[in-house]
């Protein structure tokens, strides 16, 4: 068979040799293509090549596109010629890829490393770097700035503690001049109170408040801002409790300092028959027991994993293991109803609260039958104050403790308490205290490790009576975020936490509501007054540029701002005995 087409191709011509001759002839009809046809699809090219031709080149001058096949460039072309760009999606997903694939890759040891984010772009270009390498490098620096930041922190939060933990030279020195001065000076052994107004400490018809602290400066605002914010002070009754060592100048503080017209009564625990070793013997534990001591006053970094712990977990860790936890004037308030054999009902008052409404209604509430009144801890605005319950501050893996308490139960704060001591007698909560605490040694402080307020939450557990927290307000000492206007309504503002107001690291900001009530601008112009006496005159006495001049008489009175006019007599015979004295008081003024 033969297949024949004519060179015109209008026909086509079939045929067969088998012998016989089969001819098939068929004619195809003719296409005509209109020249409006052909000039429209020119046209229509010669518009569409030029836009072609540049998507082409500018895919290839980006290095967008690094495929080899005509398929690839046609995915890739073709969202553009329907007016879409993909092109940053893809890039996205492809730098995923690339973190992904760099994240679980190890960082090779001993890289060098930029020191900053423009030395790293000036070597990716340098070095032609791909996209991989440049991620490598930047997770590497990211890394090390992380451990850099995280080791920084962990070195704050130490030195903080110890800056906590520290006495101020300051007050070092302001005990040790007021301890002299009470052994040598009269006015500052008067008895306190007078012997006219013994009666009053037991009567209760006044309003008794009860401090346990070594802190003479504390101590001075805490009674100043309370006897200022009262509306009835010549009704206050203060009864101060300190250490042995503290006593002489606490004592010689009040004495010369009146804080008239309120009652003040300064005792040493030396001097409180019923504080005996038969009376607290976990107590004298606590004190002596090798284990505890080491734990509070040791190292506090050793056994501790700082890449698994959190810089808020350690400064935990670090408040817990304050050494005042140790100290036998903070479980002080666990013996209130011995101590106060004749009061019904006092307010228990922590050294750095400062009180700015008068607390004699916060006597009068109703506490049902309870024996504290306290602010709860677990309701609340803040998260970082206010959010406690019993799990932050017990192991609950311990059995003991699961056994006998619920981990959603809610805290309540120590710092501004009212006691009612009569329905405090009835009760067990002091024995309570005493077994706990015995537990938790046995335990080797597994059971909890922050102070005196887990086992007094456990003593006092069905003994709470909440008051409104607009009574105490906490965390001026933990955070800088406190609200200042919340602080200013507030009855009592505590500044618990290491940011002691009158620390270096205490909160500026917050630092007013307590140096409002500071008693330090009297003792600065007994300073000048001393430097008058010894022919030193203060040019002026904020910045304290002084200059020699001739001695100045005793007993001149010398104004600051708007103090009282303060005689210097006094003070010159200590002055005159002792150089470590003139030592002390320099040391005092960078405090003023």
């Amino acid at each position: 068979m033969q297949l024949h087409v004519s060179p015109s191709m209008r026909s086509l011509t079939i045929s067969s040799n088998n012998g016989f001759i089969d001819l098939m002839k068929i004619k195809v009809a003719a296409r005509h293509i209109s020249y409006r046809t052909l000039f429209h699809t020119i046209l229509i090219l010669a518009f569409l090549l030029p836009f072609v031709f540049i998507l082409i080149a500018l895919v290839t001058l980006e290095g967008v596109n690094k495929c080899s096949s005509f398929d690839c460039l046609g995915r890739r072309l073709g969202p553009r010629f329907l007016g879409r760009d993909d092109s940053e999606p893809r890039l996205v997903k492809d730098f995923y890829k690339i973190l992904n694939q760099v994240n679980t890759v190890e960082i090779p040891d001993g890289v060098k490393l930029p020191d900053s984010f423009n030395q790293l772009v000036s070597e990716m270009k340098n070095n032609q770097y791909d996209a991989k390498t440049f991620t490598l490098m930047l997770r590497a620096m990211i890394e090390k700035l992380e451990r850099e930041i995280r080791e920084s922190k962990f070195s704050e939060l130490m030195n903080k503690h110890f800056a906590a933990s520290s006495i101020p030279k300051g007050l070092y020195c302001l005990s040790l001049l007021l301890t002299d001065e009470y052994s040598s000076n009269a006015h500052a052994r008067r008895q306190l109170p007078s012997p006219e107004l013994l009666p009053m400490l037991s009567n209760n018809s006044y309003h008794h408040f009860v401090l346990s602290t070594d802190n003479i400066l504390a101590a001075s605002v805490v009674v100043t801002s309370a006897v200022q914010s009262s509306l009835k002070p010549e009704k206050i009754v203060f009864h101060i409790i300190t250490d042995k060592k503290t006593y002489a100048g606490m004592h010689a503080w009040f004495a010369l300092n009146h804080a008239s017209p309120a009652i003040v009564e300064v005792k040493g625990v030396h001097q409180l028959d019923w504080l005996t070793r038969e009376n607290v013997p976990v107590l004298e534990a606590v004190e002596n027991h090798h284990g505890i001591r080491n734990y509070y006053h040791g190292n506090h970094i050793a056994g501790t994993n700082l890449s698994d712990t959190t810089p808020r977990t350690f400064a935990s860790k670090l408040q817990a293991r304050s050494p005042k936890y140790i100290s036998l004037l903070n479980h002080l308030r666990i013996y209130l109803p011995e101590l106060f054999p004749n009061l019904d009902k006092v307010v228990f008052l922590d050294d750095d609260v400062v009180i700015q409404r008068d607390l004699s209604p916060l006597l009068d509430i109703d506490l049902w039958g309870k024996v504290n009144g306290a602010v709860e801890t677990c309701k609340g605005e803040d998260e970082w104050v206010m959010s406690k319950h019993f799990r932050n501050y017990f192991n609950f893996s311990h059995p003991l403790i699961a056994k006998h308490l619920d981990p959603n139960e809610c805290a309540w704060a120590y710092g501004m308490n009212v006691f009612d001591l009569h329905a405090w007698r009835k009760t067990n909560i002091r024995e309570t205290y005493h077994y706990w605490l015995k537990e938790n040694l046995k335990s080797n402080l597994t059971m909890w490790k922050l102070g005196t307020l887990p086992p007094a939450l456990i003593a006092f557990k069905g003994h709470v009576c909440p008051i409104d927290r607009s009574w105490h307000m906490l965390g001026l000492g933990y955070q800088s975020k406190t609200n200042v206007e919340n602080a200013k309504r507030a009855a009592v503002i505590h500044y618990n936490g290491q940011s002691k107001p009158w620390l270096q690291i205490g909160f500026r900001h917050l630092r007013p509501f307590w140096t409002k009530y500071d008693t330090r601008v009297a003792l600065s112009a007994r300073v000048i007054g001393l430097l008058f006496v010894f022919g030193i005159k203060c040019e002026n006495t904020h910045t304290l540029k002084c200059f020699p001049i001739g001695v100045t008489a005793l007993g001149t009175q010398l104004p600051f701002g708007k103090g009282p006019y303060i005689k210097p007599t006094l003070y010159f015979s200590f002055f005159y005995k002792k150089n470590v004295g003139f030592i002390c008081y320099f040391l005092l003024l960078p405090l003023f």
